[in-house]
């Protein structure tokens, strides 16, 4: 068993690279750059719209939830790269809306638990896989910060598999291996015994080591306050809310509040805001505030996008499908965000989370072996 007292280091740690900056260049030298002063990309005399193109052509969206291949079960055929009208994502309008990357939800029905989650999510992992490779000449599938920018740098859509629940792992850090080598990324710390209302038991604590040490990333959605407190003290990789918007700002239970966005910023996680009217609002600008919002309390480095297409939900106006993102970038830039943390919010702040991720397993897998753990010796 691995060693349960090999606590790990806070959070916000997963930023400073300098250690590791002599084992790995390559990453050392993406973070160095991430932090060179930002040069802009647009003539502030332009007109929104005109810049908001801009700078999405220099810093394109990277989309945190999409929930495309669990729509693509219903169809008998489809065609992602001509354009696809029975979805709102396709590779046209990933391409006019300047996205240059998308997570894609492998989030399972309501019911579904044990082998069943098991089953039904590696049957999602195929599709999307299967999806991914047939549509080479639009999406590319990735599984780190560098092979996002290996993709956007040939004209590809990175695609990046999760989040899935945590019952797709079965209680079993055996199955949270294999997952991540199918391609796994993101995993939502919701609805299992481990991650609870009560928060982390003894084994949840040691699937949140494991995950770090793989790579993997928590997802806080939906997360209860004990569960996503105790994961951001104990997490030395930066953690996400994959669909959370300002509380103070609508009052929905997905929503985080004040004190928690003020935690996530301190602990350079990121809250990745829904295009949802449920969750934001009916328009444009209602999303904007929840950013401004967000912002303002956690910081520019805090905030990210989520477009949620795909997945169920209804949409602001102006913002309907994947190629939409330039009209909330241009609403942003007319309440005089400056450049810069208009990059941070589209692509700098999710590549900063992928890196953080790759950084900390690296320097994991040195110091630990895989966990043998089980949930019965843990939680009894």
């Amino acid at each position: 068993m691995a060693d349960l007292q090999d606590d790990l280091r806070p959070t916000a740690a997963a930023g400073e690279v300098d250690d590791l900056s002599e084992s790995y260049p390559d990453e050392a030298a993406m973070a160095a750059e991430a932090a060179e002063p930002y040069e802009p990309v647009s003539d502030p005399d332009d007109a929104p719209m005109a810049r908001a193109h801009a700078v999405l052509a220099a810093h394109p969206v990277a989309d945190g939830y999409n929930g495309l291949p669990q729509a693509l079960k219903r169809l008998s055929y489809y065609d992602l790269e001509e354009g696809e009208s029975t979805v709102a994502t396709d590779v046209p309008r990933l391409r006019r809306g300047h996205v240059g990357a998308l997570f894609w939800s492998l989030h399972l029905p309501e019911g579904l638990d044990g082998d069943r989650a098991v089953g039904a999510t590696l049957e999602q992992l195929d599709l999307a896989r299967t999806v991914a490779r047939t549509c080479s000449e639009g999406l590319r599938q990735a599984s780190t910060a560098g092979q996002v920018a290996d993709a956007r740098n040939c004209g590809r859509v990175a695609v990046l598999l999760g989040p899935a629940g945590a019952a797709a792992v079965g209680d079993s850090l055996g199955i949270l291996r294999q997952l991540h080598l199918l391609g796994l990324r993101v995993l939502t710390l919701t609805g299992v015994s481990w991650a609870s209302d009560a928060g982390l038991t003894r084994f949840g604590e040691e699937v949140v080591r494991e995950m770090n040490r793989i790579g993997v990333i928590a997802d806080l959605s939906g997360a209860s306050a004990p569960t996503a407190r105790r994961v951001l003290s104990l997490s030395r990789a930066p953690v996400l809310f994959s669909r959370s918007a300002a509380r103070a700002m609508r009052p929905h239970p997905v929503n985080l509040p004040d004190d928690l966005l003020a935690e996530l910023g301190a602990a350079k996680g990121l809250c990745l805001v829904p295009l949802t009217a449920e969750q934001t609002g009916p328009t444009v600008r209602d999303v904007a505030d929840h950013l401004d919002h967000i912002r303002g309390v956690a910081g520019a480095h805090c905030v990210g996008l989520s477009g949620t297409y795909d997945s169920g939900s209804a949409h602001p106006q102006e913002l309907g499908d994947t190629s939409c993102y330039p009209r909330l970038i241009a609403e942003l830039l007319r309440r005089g965000w400056d450049e810069a943390d208009v990059a941070l919010v589209t692509w700098g702040n999710v590549q900063r989370v992928l890196c953080g991720a790759d950084f900390t397993a690296r320097a994991a897998q040195q110091r630990r072996e895989p966990s043998t753990a089980t949930i019965s010796e843990l939680d009894g």
